[in-house]
């Protein structure tokens, strides 16, 4: 089972993570992308790898804006998952 990560801890992992934060108890961040169709990809390689680890987060797509929300609600709260889901997505949006 997958445990929930103390504030401090949370604080630091969100320190490594640019332009992400703590919303209600999870992790949040919006990415900006030129067209519709490079958000449409992200939001296909978050998927995938969302399927792959058996972890979703929510996806909000606004034409050009895509906001991923995250936390592992079995844990009640933010996990190292979420974190690993977040470094993935901005990788993905980097590639």
């Amino acid at each position: 089972m997958t445990t929930k990560l103390p504030e401090e801890s949370i604080k630091s992992e969100l320190e490594t993570l640019p332009d992400w934060s703590e919303i209600s108890g999870a992790v949040q961040k919006t990415f900006q992308f030129e067209t519709f169709s490079d958000a449409m990809t992200f939001v296909s390689k978050v998927a995938d790898y969302a399927e792959h680890a058996q972890h979703h987060p929510e996806i909000l797509i606004r034409y050009d804006k895509v906001t991923i929300t995250v936390s592992t609600h079995d844990a009640g709260g933010i996990t190292e998952k979420d974190f690993a889901l977040a470094r993935a997505a901005d990788g993905f949006q980097s590639a």
